[in-house]
């Protein structure tokens, strides 16, 4: 059971990623799209901005820290137990 949900949360965590890595992209385009006067997606990207891309950001960093004291923990006890 343990291991069924580190996978989906991996899974959910691998997703998030390519959210925020293709919404990165996607605000480039639109940003050099605006400085040259071709619709690319700006005004839409900025009303996605709160409701989606700012909570993406933050499950990614949420996941990143948690991920990273998980192991800490897993790596304490293991030693402590040799």
């Amino acid at each position: 059971m343990k291991e069924r949900l580190i996978d989906w949360l991996n899974l959910a965590l691998t997703a998030n990623i390519f959210l925020v890595l293709c919404s990165f992209a996607w605000l480039i385009l639109a940003v050099l799209g605006k400085a040259t006067g071709i619709p690319l997606g700006w005004e839409l990207w900025y009303q996605l901005w709160e409701p989606v891309f700012t909570p993406a950001i933050g499950i990614l960093m949420a996941g990143a820290i948690i991920s990273g004291i998980a192991s800490w923990v897993a790596k304490r006890l293991n030693s402590d137990s040799i």
